[in-house]
């Protein structure tokens, strides 16, 4: 699972990606910060903002009041961890 990060307010998950269909939802940029972050890694703030925007992009939003946290939070992880198994290379080495 992805390391979580945490904000002093809620996230949302308010719906799909707007990558179009085929392409990739995953930078070559994020897959590597990814892949640090999963392998234990320094966690660096470029790593840590690679991974959020690789969140948003799974609909999470840190900037609104959120209900259902940590469940929406955890739904876009589990997404981006989806999408990392089958578009990042890294992933076949883990």
């Amino acid at each position: 699972m992805l390391l979580a990060i945490t904000f002093p307010f809620a996230g949302c998950v308010t719906g799909a990606s707007t990558t179009p269909e085929g392409s990739p939802h995953l930078s070559a940029k994020q897959c590597s910060d990814l892949a640090a972050l999963k392998n234990n890694g320094a966690s660096t703030p470029e790593r840590n903002q690679s991974e959020l925007a690789a969140l948003r992009k799974a609909g999470y939003d840190p900037s609104r009041f959120d209900p259902h946290y940590p469940k929406n939070l955890q739904a876009a992880q589990h997404q981006v961890d989806r999408w990392y198994q089958a578009e990042c290379p890294q992933a076949r080495h883990n």
